[in-house]
């Protein structure tokens, strides 16, 4: 399955300046039992109604168990989440 992680980050909040750092922070991730790929995308529009940030990472159903239980989840959320205007999760086949 895919699991994607779509973020807005807020208005003052240089996020391409974070998007090495977001990079490194996500390639743990692979280690994790069940997850096998870990791709981020970055917006190509400046349009201030679109979302800035999409982490694609691939995994089983038994991943999403272990991702949601994992210091990299955990520590994105901890390290991001108050930089976050907005934020969608979406998993598919």
């Amino acid at each position: 399955m895919k699991h994607y992680i779509i973020a807005k980050f807020r208005e003052g909040i240089d996020w391409k300046r974070l998007v090495p750092e977001i990079t490194e922070h996500f390639q743990p991730a692979k280690a994790i039992d069940g997850v096998s790929e870990v791709v981020i995308h970055t917006s190509c529009s400046d349009k201030p109604n679109r979302f800035h940030l999409m982490i694609e990472l691939q995994m089983t159903p038994e991943g999403l168990k272990n991702w949601d239980k994992s210091p990299v989840h955990s520590g994105w959320k901890s390290r991001y989440g108050e930089m976050l205007e907005g934020k969608a999760i979406f998993d598919c086949e």
